[in-house]
């Protein structure tokens, strides 16, 4: 199996490093999520223009809003 987001050798979806940045968003958007009223998309698009966000991070909030956008289409 392969990375949907990069092509690496992967368990699941994602490679080590994109499961790890994957997981560090899930974890942030529950603390986001109880400090303020944000929505999944809100909060990805925040990570995905933050200069501070991670590579990894970045590429994970990227992929994830595209397969929204593709989800809202059909």
């Amino acid at each position: 199996m392969s990375c949907r987001i990069c092509g690496r050798r992967a368990k699941s979806e994602f490679c080590r490093r994109h499961e790890e940045a994957y997981k560090s968003i899930l974890e942030g958007y529950r603390e986001w999520r109880e400090a303020m009223s944000i929505s999944w998309r809100e909060y990805l698009e925040e990570i995905a223009k933050n200069p501070y966000s991670g590579r990894w991070v970045k590429d994970v909030a990227s992929y994830l809003l595209a397969k929204l956008a593709a989800e809202e289409k059909q």
